[in-house]
């Protein structure tokens, strides 16, 4: 049985060489054929230097080079369309994931998992970080068609049959942790502790983590359209309300009702209404128009897989 591991990689030429010394280690122990894929998001250091020193030295390790940027879901995505193995990992260049649990992963496959899913504990996190995390996951679960777990990232097993249905799904905007819930299949959950990063710095920044947050919510479901509509009729109830008691009011004191204040805030909260509706609008517009243009999800500058192109045609 192969073994394929797929590690995407942007700037981690530090990390390279001890993340192949603590997997080679592990395989060895395991002592099953394997192969492993290094994604070089288009790094602008000398990460691909290093893939291809250690392409030399070992057959048994590939890499994709991207003719730019194109983002961790892209370089999964290659990972998973060039992968031979029976079963595929994928994990982080940075040594967050521990190698050590390709071994209980392994062990979760023969027992015949599909999706061997590794959740990060949130011991050592900010109160503030588990609590905005808690919220978040709270918010996607009650809006989203699919369950998203706390914890749960990239890393993990997949099966053949599981790869293979994720790379049936065509679309250009993917939401991989999200794809991977969507698409089933029997599936266990390992545990492991929050690892610190042992070389280099997150590529992680907030506003990453805002879009890639937002890109969770409209992925799966309409329901953001739906709640916009339900905020309008309620705009719309609750002016035809006081309307209603500006009419009483003067009918039962002949009087007018003073009214900058109110006519201000009503203004207001319709008009933020209306642009948050309008948002939601673009943000789903927006993926509709990424998506009927129909480009590749990325582009390869430089690889060592010697695969026919027309047996990879999402490039």
């Amino acid at each position: 049985m192969m073994l394929s591991i797929i590690i995407p990689c942007y700037n981690e030429e530090g990390a390279i060489p001890l993340l192949y010394k603590h997997v080679i280690d592990v395989l060895k122990e395991i002592g099953m054929s394997y192969e492993l894929i290094f994604v070089n998001d288009g790094s602008k250091d000398n990460t691909l230097l290093q893939l291809k020193l250690l392409a030399k030295k070992d057959n048994h390790v590939k890499y994709i080079s991207f003719s730019r940027n194109f983002g961790k879901e892209s370089s999964m995505l290659a990972g998973l369309s060039y992968a031979s193995g029976q079963a595929v990992i994928i994990m982080d260049a940075d040594l967050q994931h521990p190698p050590l649990l390709i071994k209980e992963m392994i062990n979760a496959f023969h027992a015949g998992y599909d999706q061997v899913i590794a959740k990060r504990t949130r011991t050592g996190d900010s109160v503030s970080k588990t609590f905005f995390a808690k919220m978040y996951y709270k918010i996607v679960n009650h809006l989203t068609d699919v369950e998203m777990v706390d914890g749960v990232g990239d890393f993990r097993l997949l099966s053949r049959k599981a790869v293979d249905a994720l790379l049936s799904l065509k679309e250009s905007n993917r939401f991989s942790k999200g794809l991977f819930s969507w698409i089933g299949f029997k599936q266990k959950i390992i545990e492991y502790e929050n690892q610190e990063r042992q070389v280099g710095e997150t590529k992680w920044s907030l506003k990453k983590l805002f879009n890639y947050g937002v890109q969770g919510i409209l992925s799966f479901n309409d329901k953001p359209l739906r709640i916009t509509f339900q905020l309008g009729l309620v705009c719309v109830l609750m002016s035809f309300l006081y309307i209603l008691w500006t009419f009483i009011t003067i009918l039962k004191e002949g009087v007018t009702v003073g009214g900058y204040f109110t006519t201000i805030s009503a203004i207001l909260v319709i008009g933020g209404v209306q642009l948050i509706s309008i948002g939601v609008l673009g943000e789903y517009i927006g993926k509709i128009y990424y998506e009927v243009k129909k480009r590749p999800p990325y582009l390869i500058d430089d690889t060592n897989i010697n695969v026919k192109e027309s047996e990879h045609d999402i490039v």
